[in-house]
């Protein structure tokens, strides 16, 4: 466990909390969130868009996210590890997006949030998923679809189930994550307007030409 929070640690770098907060500050703080369907490719995009950015980015999924916020003294030595005068403004960023509803919040969606809100403030991450573009409105915020055929197949393929099983597991997880995002956010993920760039995965466009799509929306956005 302890080689874990090591890695993530490194993974996390320097945190600059109080980007997201100075009226000085120069540009946006580089943060892309991807939220995706199930069967798009969402991740395979993400790992491919950190790659071609290069230097500091990582990719920030649903198991790094769950597993520290699961482990309470993992969370415990990720706050500590930040300068204590930015601690707070990881509270003022959960207060202005959740507002009063934080507090009634289950400890396990309090320490999600806080560990979303710990890893996006860092920078140059791409968070996938958990509902990460409202709790960020500055970030870079893409949401990957893709033709339900080929969600069919992809799922077929990958998980090895027939085709009755894959209409199954997609729409019971396209139900999971809409419902996951509504009760803590309050907001419907297949909403356009949500998003910078909703790109469309299908026989006429690949995950390398999605990621290369992202990639320059983000030099564009950040300066990059």
């Amino acid at each position: 466990m302890k080689k874990f929070f090591e890695l993530i640690n490194k993974n996390l770098g320097s945190l600059h909390l109080g980007s997201f907060f100075s009226n000085k500050r120069k540009k946006t703080l580089p943060l892309i969130t991807i939220s995706r369907e199930k069967g798009s490719g969402g991740r395979p995009i993400a790992y491919l868009v950190a790659k071609k950015l290069g230097g500091k980015w990582e990719v920030f999924h649903k198991n790094i996210v769950e597993e520290i916020a699961r482990e309470a003294n993992l969370e415990k030595e990720l706050i500590e590890d930040v300068d204590e005068k930015n601690i707070p403004l990881i509270n003022q960023l959960l207060h202005n997006v959740m507002g009063k509803k934080y507090m009634s919040l289950s400890s396990y969606y309090k320490h999600l949030l806080r560990i979303l809100s710990t890893i996006g403030n860092r920078g140059y991450a791409i968070i996938i998923g958990r509902g990460a573009n409202f709790l960020f409105p500055e970030a870079l915020k893409i949401r990957v679809i893709c033709e339900m055929e080929e969600r069919i197949r992809k799922i077929m393929k990958y998980e090895k189930v027939t085709r009755r099983e894959a209409m199954e597991r997609i729409a019971d997880s396209d139900k999971k994550r809409a419902s996951f995002t509504h009760s803590l956010f309050q907001h419907d993920i297949r909403k356009a307007h949500h998003y910078d760039l909703i790109i469309r995965i299908g026989q006429h466009l690949t995950l390398e030409e999605a990621a290369n799509h992202i990639v320059d929306a983000a030099k564009h956005k950040f300066s990059l």
